[in-house]
């Protein structure tokens, strides 16, 4: 039986190497790169999902007539900001960003804490919300998490290749 994949002997025989073509960026090329791509701050995405949490609970109110379906969808989107902003928080402080070690700690220590705060959330949501309506809640959640797409199609970036 013959061998498909190549082994990375094979590949060092034959010169083929990963490290042979890798070539260090120069600062000026470093700087156009990252003005092709810009990054999106974890604070917009935030703010749209708070944008779009208030629409929903507006529009679960407004369309429904119903002000417990209003602060139920509110709350679902609540659940969803308030643990992201914390989780924004932690990752942006001066701790997190010492070095590539305590860079990708963080990074698991404050989603840990994200999911952890999100869950409680939940779980206090009967206790806080009265006459909680769990669909409209579980829409409030599910829109507001998914807002964070809205973030990436409108970032300066898509709002640039569009008018070229």
């Amino acid at each position: 039986m013959k061998t498909i994949a190549r082994h990375d002997s094979e590949a060092s025989e034959n010169g083929e190497g990963l490290d042979t073509e890798f070539k260090p960026l120069t600062a000026d090329e470093a700087r156009e790169l990252r003005a092709k791509n810009p990054s999106i701050s974890p604070w917009r995405v935030i703010a749209g999902q708070l944008v779009v949490g208030l629409v929903v609970a507006l529009a679960a109110w407004g369309l429904t007539g119903r002000q417990n379906l209003g602060w139920s969808a509110a709350y679902g989107a609540i659940a969803v900001v308030v643990p992201s902003a914390v989780f924004a928080r932690g990752l942006t402080g001066r701790f997190s960003s010492l070095n590539p070690g305590t860079a990708v700690f963080g990074f698991f220590l404050w989603e840990m804490v994200k999911m952890a705060l999100s869950m409680a959330m939940l779980i206090a949501a009967p206790r806080l919300i009265t006459a909680l309506s769990w669909p409209a809640m579980l829409i409030g959640l599910v829109v507001t998490m998914k807002a964070a797409w809205l973030a990436v199609m409108f970032s300066p970036r898509r709002r640039k290749l569009r008018d070229e």
